[in-house]
């Protein structure tokens, strides 16, 4: 079992305002390819910008749609881990729990949480490219990709594309999240990815107390109050059964 510092767990014990922040490796540990790791077969060829870029989009829509439809089938039978179900389960422990997460692959609803921040988006979810906004459902037909029932646009996946902003609203709800934090824990991320890599360091600059999660070392993990390392999977279900 991995130890858990006694410290961490009495102050987990006494917060109200908990905040979590995910990355890919909690995500890697389902089998969810990064999207560098989804480029293979007949997609090794290509470059990000290629197929994750409004340019690219413009250019050839149809390839771009495709390849978001390929990574949709890449994790369609990907399950929750051990990871995601204890968040799930945290969330019910707090007054106040808050799931930040750059993953678009939605396993964190999956897996039962509720109050959940996708920063980069849905691979699930598809918008207008025309007037940026949610299309729930649409006619299928020959085109590739899919009109918009509002003004004949194309469709588009609702994820953040390099050279994109991240989307205001959730943005700021991350960022107010944590301010207030208690504790804060970063879970499987690289803390190279901007703007969500400042949010550990918000809170640590409003006094909380920041939990790195991850089988390697960050530039977050020499600011970090405690560094546990190893996967999401196995730590934080012991995190949790220790409240």
């Amino acid at each position: 079992m991995i130890p858990i510092p006694e410290k961490l767990v009495q102050a987990l014990k006494h917060a109200e305002r908990v905040v979590v922040l995910t990355g890919a490796g909690i995500s890697a540990e389902s089998g969810v390819p990064t999207f560098r790791d989804a480029q293979t077969g007949l997609w090794a060829s290509f470059n990000p910008e290629e197929l994750a870029t409004r340019e690219a989009f413009e250019k050839n829509p149809r390839r771009v749609w495709e390849w978001y439809a390929y990574r949709r089938d890449l994790i369609k039978n990907v399950k929750p881990n051990a990871g995601h179900l204890a968040l799930a389960e945290m969330e019910r422990r707090f007054p106040r729990f808050t799931l930040i997460t750059q993953n678009v692959d939605g396993l964190h609803r999956r897996a039962g949480s509720r109050s959940v921040i996708e920063l980069h988006g849905n691979l699930a979810r598809s918008k207008c490219f025309e007037e940026d906004l949610p299309v729930p459902s649409w006619e299928e037909g020959p085109e590739i990709p899919p009109r918009c029932p509002r003004c004949g646009g194309s469709l588009r996946p609702d994820v953040v594309w390099f050279g994109e902003m991240l989307p205001v609203r959730e943005l700021e709800a991350a960022m107010e999240a944590a301010k207030n934090a208690q504790i804060f824990l970063s879970v499987g991320t690289s803390a190279l990815v901007q703007p969500a890599a400042s949010l550990p360091f918000v809170a640590l600059e409003r006094g909380a107390s920041v939990v790195e999660i991850n089988p390697e070392e960050t530039p977050l993990s020499p600011h970090a109050s405690f560094f546990l390392k190893g996967p999401a999977g196995l730590i934080l279900p012991v995190l949790v059964g220790g409240l």
